[in-house]
């Protein structure tokens, strides 16, 4: 049988995304998954981040990460994808890269590859269900299969009950998130098996 290849794909402003993404790499590669954790380049400039110390030292703390690129897009089987909410849908610096795979997706090279994604919010409602099934719209568009952990174990309730996908309040990354993250994406590696057998 292939070994999967997953993209562990992340933007994170304060932290969170990062330690989830961090969580889903690992859980993949226990599940025999190849994984590439990758970044997703920050866009805001520079004066703004330097206004926001929390900000500033997330992102410093980050160059060692790979940042994701269509060619990683190519290289995956399959996506786990995590990445904050910002007014009801994922935050600008994920659209930005995802509004660069125009030639990777024209080519078909996105298409029969697993999709989940994760994501977190100021408060319990604000926003994630809609961030996620925004990014499932555009999994939808690519032909990717999307491997929502729905309500597949018990801890999933006591994480939250989002059967989308793990979505946590920002800062708030507890050891129940990191068991649901974990779930879904040994969720993910399983499914992908199935497709590059």
């Amino acid at each position: 049988m292939a070994q999967p290849k997953i993209a562990v794909i992340f933007y994170s402003t304060y932290g969170t995304n990062r330690q989830m993404a961090q969580t889903a790499a690992d859980a993949a590669r226990q599940a025999g998954a190849d994984v590439r954790l990758l970044r997703i380049a920050e866009t805001v400039p520079e004066a703004v981040i330097s206004g926001q110390p929390a900000w500033k030292e997330n992102l410093e703390s980050m160059q060692d990460i790979a940042v994701a690129t269509p060619q990683d897009m190519e290289w995956a089987n399959g996506y786990f994808i995590s990445a904050p909410t910002r007014f009801g849908v994922v935050a600008s610096q994920l659209r930005v890269f995802i509004d660069t795979l125009g030639p990777v997706w024209g080519e078909g090279k996105l298409a029969n590859k697993t999709f989940t994604a994760t994501t977190s919010a100021q408060n319990p409602h604000g926003g994630q269900e809609s961030t996620l099934l925004s990014l499932y719209t555009t999994a939808m568009h690519w032909g990717s299969i999307i491997v929502a952990p729905g309500y597949t174990d018990p801890l999933l309730f006591t994480a939250g009950g989002n059967p989308y996908g793990y979505s946590a309040k920002a800062g708030e990354f507890d050891d129940t998130g990191r068991a649901a993250v974990a779930h879904q994406a040994k969720r993910l590696v399983e499914f992908t098996a199935k497709l590059v057998g």
